[in-house]
This record gives structure tokens, C-alpha cells and sequence, in this order.
């Protein structure tokens, strides 16, 4: 089985204290790996770093042969992030947000009928004329990862997926993330919560100051 996300010596400082110690691993393809820690152990400024939102000190990031940094365009066509607070732009409706990610991707063939199917399994589809900055903790979750899906990937990240949906939304979430790994798609995500990584996870890595290790 190929690895399609490769981690080379990624690290990351802050003048003198180290967030994110050297490290190394490959992910996957088609794979669930969970990655578990206690707060403030690294886990979000390791996601942050992986994806481009935060710049490493040092070490190399590639997905599917493709550079974080020397080929970032086609490395971000493979590659979403959804954080545990997601950000949107305060001038677009929840519905013109996936307006433009689906332009910004080219995927706009058969749009309002895929983006109806993601916003109703999502819950979302009453509010879809609302600005998300003003939904819920949990709705905004669930926006984040409508982003994420109205574009192709073959690698996806998520921060916390779970900390702020109820019951209902965390059955969804295993569900469409079974579905993802059943198209082999490979997902990274961090999690405390025991049972999630125990439904999913084919692989687990657990960080902890900014140390990590396969467990």
C-alpha cells in the first residue's frame, strides 16, 4: 500500500521553545489515523503546520509527490484542513461560501444539486442563506466540513471533529469519514475521544510536547 502524505522532519519553534519536535511518518493511502494527546501537547500546531496554515521551522510536507511549499497549488488541490474553529468571510452566506470553493476547485458541474445533498445531510440546508459567522460552535463544525466535501481531496485533515456535536452529528461525522476511507481517501484527526478512535482508527499516533510517537 502507497503513502500518499509523507512528514519529514517537520518541526516547529518559537524562539526557544520547541512546539513540535522533529518527526517523521508517512500516512496511508485510503487509512484512518487518529492522533491523541493531552491539551496543549502540540496536536493543532502539528495539523497547522502540515497543512500550510502555520510554517514549519523545518522539514518537508508532500502529498502525492507534490511540495507543500515548492508546488503549494497542487498540493493544496489534494490536501483539506478543517480546524476546530472554522473561519468564514463575513460577506458570504453559508450557500455562497460553497459557491466559491467549488469555483476556486473547477467543480461547479452538477453544483446545486450536490450542494442541497451536502447541506441536507449536514443539517444545514434551512440555514443555508445565513452567514455562518453567526451559526453555533457545532453548526460551524459542520460547515467546515461542507467546505471540505463540495471539492475533491485525496487527503484530509480535521482538528477535533467532534468537541462541539451532539450525538446525531457525531454519528454523521463517523459515517461520511467510513465512506471517505471506503473511497480511499486518507484522513488524519485529533481526538480525545476514545470511542472515535477506536470505531476508526486503522492507525494511531499520540503527541505529547510536541513529541510523536506510534502507538
Amino acid at each position: 500500500m502507497t503513502a500518499n502524505l509523507i512528514v519529514s522532519e517537520l518541526s516547529k519553534k518559537y524562539d526557544s521553545f520547541s512546539a513540535l519536535v522533529p518527526t517523521s511518518f508517512q500516512l496511508k493511502t485510503g487509512k484512518i489515523t487518529t492522533l491523541s494527546g493531552p491539551n496543549g501537547s502540540g496536536k493543532t500546531t502539528f495539523l497547522s503546520c502540515v497543512s500550510g496554515l502555520v510554517r514549519p521551522s523545518s522539514g518537508t510536507v508532500t502529498v502525492d509527490g507534490f511540495d507543500l511549499y515548492k508546488n503549494e497549488v497542487e498540493f493544496h488541490r489534494r490536501l483539506v484542513f478543517v480546524p476546530d474553529v472554522p473561519r468564514f468571510y463575513l460577506e458570504l452566506t453559508a450557500w455562497e461560501h460553497l459557491q466559491f470553493i467549488a469555483m476556486a476547485n473547477g467543480v461547479m458541474e452538477n453544483f446545486d444539486q450536490r450542494a442541497q445533498i451536502l447541506l441536507e445531510k449536514l443539517d444545514l440546508w434551512e440555514t443555508r442563506d445565513l452567514f455562518p459567522h453567526n451559526f453555533s460552535r457545532g453548526m460551524r463544525l459542520k460547515m467546515g466540513l461542507a467546505l471540505a466535501l463540495i471539492r475533491p481531496f485525496s487527503v484530509l485533515l480535521l482538528d477535533e471533529p467532534t468537541s462541539a456535536l451532539d450525538t446525531a452529528g457525531v454519528e454523521l461525522l463517523t459515517n461520511e469519514l467510513q465512506h471517505l476511507r471506503e473511497q480511499g481517501v486518507t484522513i488524519l484527526l485529533s481526538t480525545h475521544d476514545k470511542v472515535l478512535m477506536t470505531q476508526l482508527g486503522d492507525c494511531h499516533l499520540r503527541i505529547h510536547h510536541g513529541l510523536i510517537e506510534t502507538d
